[in-house]
């Protein structure tokens, strides 16, 4: 039980800390606007994480309740969208690229609903939370439910942590990108590993 949740817990680590679209967007609001707008927007995106924890909360528990074998058809689906994910992420250019430029002031109440619709409405966020969440539960005594939830509330802590740091050490990590070129090509693989690793657990 420990091992898999820290096993989960690594492996969200190591996706909040990869470039992606969203910490970049608040890597940009945090450098424009400052730190408090950043961490609005972190508000929000995670914000945006409990609804589509509950969605596979609910949704997925059900189809475990209802039937075993369609749950092993979510799984093996789960790890063949992770891999794909992995390939995604090796085709694409490894260069961090972020821009302050034509990023408008914003207020605190509206970047945190910017940041919360742009979670909810992204259909790849309940996608790759339905491919990840499920490789993880952890107990035949506790309820999938209760475990989704566990395990969404763990995504959401550990990535608020993540988030929070890029937009209260948004100077130095902007910094930290121009000056080592070889960071995205690192996290890049680090995606990739942690994607085909997990899509490996699930088919073994």
């Amino acid at each position: 039980m420990i091992e898999t949740l820290i096993s989960f817990i690594l492996a969200t680590l190591s996706l909040a800390v990869s470039p992606g679209p969203d910490n970049i967007f608040v890597l940009t609001q945090s450098i424009v606007n400052g730190k408090k707008y950043g961490l609005a927007t972190v508000y929000g995106l995670m914000s945006g994480c409990v609804i589509h924890t509950t969605l596979i909360a609910f949704g997925v528990s059900e189809i475990i309740k209802r039937n075993e074998s369609l749950f092993l058809v979510i799984k093996l689906f789960g790890a063949g969208y992770l891999l794909y994910l992995a390939y995604v992420v090796f085709k694409s250019n490894s260069d961090i690229v972020f821009s302050t430029k034509n990023v408008q002031r914003k207020s605190t109440l509206k970047l945190f609903k910017i940041g919360f619709w742009m979670n909810v409405l992204n259909p790849k966020v309940t996608i790759f939370f339905l491919a990840f969440f499920p490789q993880f539960l952890f107990s035949e005594q506790i309820s999938t439910l209760i475990q989704f939830y566990i395990l969404g509330g763990l995504f959401i802590l550990v990535s608020f942590i993540v988030f929070s740091s890029i937009a209260l050490l948004s100077g130095s990590v902007s910094g930290f990108i121009k000056k080592h070129k070889n960071a995205g090509k690192i996290l890049k693989w680090l995606q990739i590993i942690v994607f085909v690793s997990i899509a490996f657990l699930i088919v073994k």
